[in-house]
C-alpha cells in the first residue's frame, strides 16, 4: 500500500510518500511545497494543488492522509490553514483516493505510543521506524510522515479487525 500523507499549510504544506507492506515501511519521498508570501492566496493555493497533483501521478498512491483542522486561538492561522487544507482535500477527491483523517493526538499515540508526546520524540520515532539516518526535515515533513504511520498502523489494525469479524460471522 502506498501513502500520501499532507500536512497542510498556506507557507509551507508537508508531505510524506511511504510503501507499507506486512511490517515494513519504505520512503519514497518526503518534503515540502513551499509558496511565496508575496502571492496572492489564489495563486498560492493553486501551487499547493499543483505540487500535490504532480505527486500523486508519480506515485499513485492507495490512501490520501491529512492532519484534522483543530482549531487554535489565531483565526487567521486556522483559516489559512483551513484553506490549504481544503485544496489538498481537492487533490484526492480528483483522483478518487479514500482519505484519512487524524488528529495530532492519535498520529503522536500511534508513533510514539503516548498522546502527549512533544515533537521531539515524535520526530525521533519517524526516524527510527522508517529506519532513516537522521530526523527528516523540516518539521512539516517530519509530520507528514507521522501521518502517514498513523494510517498504516490504523489501516493495519482494522484490517485485522475485520478479517476476526469474518470469520466469526463465518463460523456461524
Amino acid at each position: 500500500m502506498i501513502i500520501l500523507a499532507v500536512d497542510p499549510g498556506t507557507a509551507t504544506t508537508g508531505y510524506g510518500v511511504i510503501e507499507y507492506e506486512g511490517n515494513c515501511f519504505k520512503v519514497k519521498n518526503y518534503g515540502i511545497v513551499s509558496t511565496d508570501a508575496k502571492l496572492a492566496t489564489e495563486l498560492r493555493l493553486q501551487e499547493i494543488y499543483y505540487q500535490l497533483k504532480n505527486l500523486v501521478a508519480r506515485y499513485r498512491p492507495d490512501s490520501f492522509v491529512i492532519e484534522q483542522l483543530f482549531f487554535n486561538s489565531n483565526v487567521r492561522t486556522a483559516l489559512a490553514v483551513g484553506q490549504a487544507r481544503g485544496v489538498c482535500l481537492l487533490v484526492a477527491a480528483d483522483d478518487g483516493l479514500p482519505v484519512a483523517e487524524y488528529t495530532p493526538l492519535q498520529v503522536k499515540q500511534a508513533v510514539v505510543g503516548y498522546g502527549r508526546a512533544d515533537k521531539v520524540q515524535v520526530q525521533q520515532m519517524v526516524k527510527a521506524i522508517l529506519n532513516l539516518r537522521e530526523i527528516p526535515k523540516p518539521d512539516d515533513a517530519a509530520d507528514a510522515l507521522a501521518l502517514a504511520i498513523c494510517h498504516a498502523h490504523s489501516y493495519k489494525a482494522s484490517k485485522m479487525v475485520r478479517r476476526l469479524l469474518d470469520d466469526s460471522v463465518s463460523e456461524r
